[in-house]
């Protein structure tokens, strides 16, 4: 027994499943390399632009009341628009979280009797009370702005004909997420979100396409902004915080897209002039700084577990061979028992809170229970080890993050550990 195997016995974690994680492992090399690659591209693109802006120790420091003149948070606003290629950016710690960014983005560039379209399905659970389907206060649908959506089809293509047909007269602007979210869909490259806004843009110029880019920034080494897209919106305690931001949100893109977002943030006739930035903006710059090696480690554990879960026989997805645009692995489990017992042992394998057991509960935002695990050194961080889902048919959960590749095959081990002393897998690594 080698000294390795001897630590991970300390965490309840069997010789044989050590084996049976070293046998996916090796399996691996090829992916991790490659993964290796971009991380690097995206590397020096971070240093590129920080160089570029002319990052000083000043911009370290961050201010306190209306926030007048901030070096460092107006510095880094010209970083993000540097490393995601666009005219201007908006990054605050008032932005609480990527639903938040996302609610900004849509109600500064959107006008009553505009129309929202999603030419890629249902968004995120959260974004329907803010788009208002399902009825929430302050919504887009009690100020006159209507939505519509156009499903992908059967073998996650875009439906060209259906989009084409909801393009109207009303269309002011079009919701693009990348990410699959509660759902089994294929997460959008960065190419075919090139695709579908070019085909947008053919039948209405003027639309503004917005892409929600959460838990995919740096994991390819082009950005939506690249292809076409007038805003790209996303968390900082995401892929991009690097696990240092503890709070905030960006809003990359067009300058009037970005000023209208900094009018409704703050006030009309104030805009991006003020916002204090407090003590955050060491954690921002480090975090950016540290994002593409980050999201790295993050996305090897996404593939990991795919070749882990796949391998007992467990639908994932993406597979275990599939290309990678986000860092999210689903697992479907057929019952809520596999659900609970993959968070428990993500939940156990953390540096914070590793004794608290997760429970589902009824979240704010969501239309079922939903169960969370994340020992988090910041609340809520799903760049850290972290799994969660609905608590409903078909029972899958979403596994992501991991500042480390190490941490996340500890947390990946451990869910193994768990399901099969819960008896949902075999000695043998086959489903019960």
């Amino acid at each position: 027994m080698t000294d390795l195997t001897k630590q991970y016995e300390q965490f309840g974690i069997s010789p044989k499943t050590c084996s049976f994680g070293e046998s996916v492992l090796d399996s691996l090399k090829e992916r991790f390399r490659r993964i290796d690659e971009t991380a690097e591209y995206n590397q020096l693109k971070v240093i590129r632009a920080m160089q570029e802006c002319r990052v000083s120790e000043a911009c370290l420091l961050g201010t306190t009341g209306y926030g007048y003149n901030d070096i460092g948070r107006d510095t880094l606003e010209k970083v993000y628009a540097a490393v995601f290629h666009t005219e201007d950016a908006l990054v605050r710690p008032q932005i609480t979280c990527g639903t938040h960014a996302l609610a900004l983005a849509l109600m500064s560039n959107l006008r009553p009797g505009d129309e929202l379209l999603s030419p890629v399905g249902k968004p995120y659970d959260t974004l329907e009370e803010v788009i208002g389907i399902r009825p929430s206060r302050g919504s887009l649908r009690e100020y006159g702005i209507s939505y519509r959506q156009v499903d992908l089809l059967a073998d996650g293509s875009f439906d060209y004909d259906g989009i084409r047909s909801a393009i109207c007269d009303q269309t002011r602007m079009v919701t693009i997420q990348r990410s699959k979210g509660y759902q089994t869909r294929p997460t959008l490259s960065v190419e075919r979100i090139g695709e579908l806004i070019r085909f947008i843009k053919e039948i209405k110029p003027d639309v503004i396409c917005m892409v929600d880019n959460c838990y995919g920034e740096f994991v390819e080494t082009t950005e939506p902004a690249d292809v076409g897209a007038d805003m790209v919106v996303g968390s900082l305690i995401k892929n991009p915080g690097g696990g240092l931001a503890p709070i905030g949100g960006y809003i990359a893109g067009r300058r009037e897209c970005v000023e209208n977002a900094a009018y409704r943030l703050t006030s009309p006739g104030l805009g991006k002039e003020v916002g204090a930035s407090l003590g955050v903006l060491s954690s921002f710059y480090q975090g950016l700084f540290l994002a593409p090696v980050v999201t790295a480690s993050a996305l090897k554990g996404a593939i990991f577990a795919a070749g882990i879960y796949e391998k007992i026989g467990f639908d994932v997805f993406p597979d275990g061979k599939q290309d990678r645009h986000d860092i999210i692995q689903a697992v479907t489990f057929g019952s809520p028992e596999g659900v609970i017992a993959f968070c428990e042992g993500i939940q156990a394998a953390a540096s914070v809170d590793s004794f608290v057991i997760p429970e589902p509960w009824d979240m704010p935002g969501y239309d079922s229970k939903v169960i969370m695990a994340a020992g988090a050194f910041v609340s809520g961080s799903s760049i850290e080890l972290s799994a969660d889902g609905p608590i409903k048919p078909p029972y899958t959960v979403y596994f992501q993050g991991g500042l480390t590749f190490p941490h996340a095959k500890l947390g990946i081990l451990k869910t193994l550990q768990n399901l099969m002393d819960k008896g949902l897998i075999t000695p043998d690594f086959h489903r019960a």
